[in-house]
């Protein structure tokens, strides 16, 4: 958090309500990562055979902490495709730029 005061966000997740505590400029993320979760709660209470609160927030953390490091994988998979790419451009400016023998 920033060096902001803290104010009170209320979020709802599934029939509960939560507050806490976060900087203004941080309230728009937080809601917007609430209301992600209340649809994964609510989509696994569907198919849930015991769909208790806490249940649903652990087997929600599982499925969002999954999809998280599959895409955080596919960034780093990303990002290494781009550095490879630049190597291989340096290289051939480097031999582009060398100064050619002299001719004899």
């Amino acid at each position: 958090m920033s060096s902001s005061a803290s104010e009170p966000v209320a979020l709802r997740l599934i029939d509960r309500e939560f507050l806490i505590a976060c900087a203004p400029e941080e309230r728009e993320g937080l809601l917007e990562a609430a209301g992600y979760l209340d649809r994964k709660m609510r989509e696994l209470r569907a198919n849930a055979k015991t769909p208790g609160f806490d249940r649903l927030a652990v087997l929600a953390a599982i499925s969002v902490t999954h999809e998280y490091l599959g895409l955080r994988k596919q960034h780093s998979g990303a990002d290494q495709s781009v550095t490879d790419g630049l190597a291989a451009l340096r290289r051939k400016l480097e031999a582009a730029l060398e100064p050619a023998p002299p001719r004899g």
